[in-house]
């Protein structure tokens, strides 16, 4: 089974590549936005807890998110090709965790492709991303720049943890859709 992890920050376009790339290779997308925001549509106390800190622009604590994913990766069919992550993980705690979770079942990840979008980029594309999706969290700027900021501050850091790991590929995330894909597909044709 492959396990790839889809990095990168918000309006990336991690979500688009992944769904793209769940048809190509019939692997598993696990988002950890769509699994918050089923909890909060859904209403749970996981999921009342985590709109509290998206709504702020945070980052959902470590301990509530490698809870709901653990939850997630053991409803999985143990028969499927491969998992591709999308939003996870965010901090080195999630990415300890994520591994300790692999190993107990003898996997491990086989590569992380990070996308690269300038800022302002990025920006544009969440905002565009509300007025499609009627996700609340993305209609904000002053809460798009500070989800960013955070994403520096916390995630980015993983890119060297994982390159260190020599498991970190770099993918530019401008240009067309499909462009885009090839970039990505070529990089998971090649484990």
């Amino acid at each position: 089974m492959i396990h790839i992890i889809l990095f990168g920050p918000p309006g990336a376009g991690k979500g688009t590549q992944a769904g793209l790339l769940e048809k190509k290779y019939n692997f598993v997308h696990l988002s950890t936005g769509d699994v918050f925001r089923e909890n909060i549509k859904n209403q749970t106390p996981l999921g009342k807890l985590a709109k509290t800190y998206i709504d702020k622009g945070e980052l959902v604590p470590d301990d509530v998110t490698i809870n709901m994913l653990k939850d997630e990766l053991q409803k999985l069919n143990k028969n499927i090709k491969g998992v591709i992550f999308d939003g996870f993980p965010r901090t080195l705690e999630q990415a300890h965790a994520l591994d300790e979770m692999l190993s107990e079942n003898g996997h491990q990840i086989d590569r992380v492709i990070a996308l690269e979008v300038p800022v302002e980029i990025l920006v544009e594309r969440i905002m565009n991303r509300a007025k499609t999706s009627g996700r609340t969290d993305d209609a904000r700027e002053e809460t798009i720049r500070k989800r960013l900021d955070l994403y520096e501050k916390v995630t980015r850091p993983l890119k060297e943890f994982y390159s260190e790991r020599d498991l970190l590929s770099i993918v530019n995330g401008q240009g067309k859709i499909e462009e885009i894909h090839q970039r990505i597909s070529n990089i998971i044709d090649a484990i």
